[in-house]
């Protein structure tokens, strides 16, 4: 296979496909695929409900989606696509099978969650394998971008492309594998600045897919000697960071109780060469707050128990409740009746300037303060409201109307919350609590 003469099919147009797909678009002809048909209109429409490619980029990649209708038996009228996905360079979107079965290179970028008990939920992963098994050509290369534990690949994706396709893998079809590394709302370290590590199921195949991706990333690339240590490799950046931000948020829950400000402690020492600077803080998003236990989840089904990976998991899980449990402490001191107390919390998203809820933590927030018997509002000017409320069951208001508040919690550091009047609410005797060290120091009642 020439890898310029490469017919891709991105399957996922998420946060990860999407701009995949539209860097890929700009030398190959690419067609993104996604079972979910609103996504795919939005995006035929020209805007990109996540900000994660702006509408003028999209609109430079974008084949126009022509249809015309033709009336079949009984008067039926079909819809039908005039163009073919793979007739020039330029993205097609559709979430039509058809529309991808002529591609010879397919790149799997849906999402691996975890389910209610921590556990890897890999519904989304194989039902996509059984989608490019079902259009599979001999030759043809399928390449994982999913996070998932190491072998995950060979040992959970390959035997459904197999079953699905009647092709043998490394004989009639081969893999590659990948690691995504966006970074939901960065807008300095993207797709193409941030070096992609790659792998194939063979030497040659890795040779191809190293080649494919040094088309686009213009940090370069780094070909791991095998799809497991990719695999590996991205677990592990991962379980790092969290592991790290689960110290802090440790030292946090100590310093308090001697009354020590955490951020003046991680100043004093941040004065040294080598010592990493780590914040404590709410930790969730697609990937920090769920890798972790895809690693543990291998590692328990080799007989070993991973105490340190589960113990950061342990710490940063339970940061929501602690907010929350320390706030009513502090409304207590003020001699604030609790139940039916109104607490208001800035942010949802998992982190700040992007619309991402993906695993918020900031519903733990919400969650226990509710359970005190509060009244909670929550306030994010970058969210789908409608997004919130099917995920999570929540309400969210769409402006600060001048209600009065026993509690503010700062929970989302976004660019909008620094023109907010928090020495009014301070004035009116309103306990604020800022999770992210954003508010002027004397202006809150307590933070991490």
């Amino acid at each position: 296979m020439n890898v310029n003469e490469l017919k891709i099919a991105v399957i996922g147009l998420g946060y990860v496909g999407l701009p995949l797909a539209v860097e890929f678009a700009k030398m190959y002809p690419v067609v993104g695929f996604d079972i979910n048909e609103l996504r795919v209109k939005r995006l035929n429409e020209g805007h990109d409900d996540t900000l994660e490619v702006a509408d003028e980029y999209l609109h430079a990649v974008l084949k126009e989606s022509l249809v015309f209708q033709t009336v079949g038996k009984d008067n039926e009228i079909k819809e039908e696509a005039q163009i073919d996905g793979f007739e020039d360079d330029g993205l097609l979107l559709s979430s039509k099978l058809k529309d991808i079965k002529d591609a010879n290179v397919y790149i799997i970028t849906v999402p691996t969650p975890i389910d209610d008990f921590n556990a890897p939920d890999l519904k989304p992963l194989l039902s996509a394998s059984a989608t490019v098994g079902s259009v599979l050509s001999e030759g043809d290369i399928v390449i994982y971008e999913s996070t998932v534990y190491p072998g995950c690949t060979e040992e959970d994706c390959v035997p459904v492309l197999e079953k699905k396709s009647g092709l043998k893998f490394n004989n009639n079809f081969y893999c590659g594998y990948s690691p995504e590394r966006i970074n939901p709302g960065d807008k300095v370290n993207t797709l193409t600045t941030i070096k992609k590590v790659t792998s194939g199921s063979t030497p040659e195949i890795a040779d191809l897919v190293d080649d494919l991706y040094n088309k686009i990333i213009l940090a370069g690339t780094h070909k791991a000697p095998s799809m497991k240590v990719a695999e590996a490799s991205k677990a592990i950046e991962n379980a790092q960071r969290d592991v790290n931000i689960s110290f802090v948020n440790e030292l946090s829950l100590i310093f308090e109780r001697m009354n020590i400000d955490t951020n003046d402690v991680l100043a004093a020492a941040g004065t040294k060469w080598n010592f990493l600077p780590f914040k404590p803080g709410l930790v969730g998003g697609h990937c920090i707050g769920v890798d972790p236990y895809y690693l543990a989840h291998k590692a328990k089904s080799l007989g070993y128990h991973p105490n340190v990976i589960l113990s950061g998991r342990r710490v940063n899980d339970s940061m929501g409740m602690h907010v929350a449990n320390k706030v009513v402490k502090l409304l207590i001191d003020k001699g604030v009746q609790i139940k039916g107390a109104k607490s208001l919390i800035l942010g949802v998203t998992f982190k700040e300037n992007c619309p991402d809820i993906r695993n918020t933590r900031v519903v733990d927030i919400y969650q226990e303060l509710k359970q005190f018997g509060m009244d909670v509002d929550i306030f994010d000017p970058w969210v789908n409201a409608m997004e919130v409320k099917h995920e999570y069951g929540i309400d969210v208001l769409d402006h600060l109307n001048g209600e009065v508040y026993s509690s503010v919690i700062v929970a989302v550091a976004h660019n909008e919350f620094k023109t907010l009047n928090f020495k009014k609410w301070k004035d009116s005797d309103t306990v604020i609590f800022d999770t992210k060290s954003f508010v002027d120091r004397k202006l809150v009642d307590g933070r991490l």
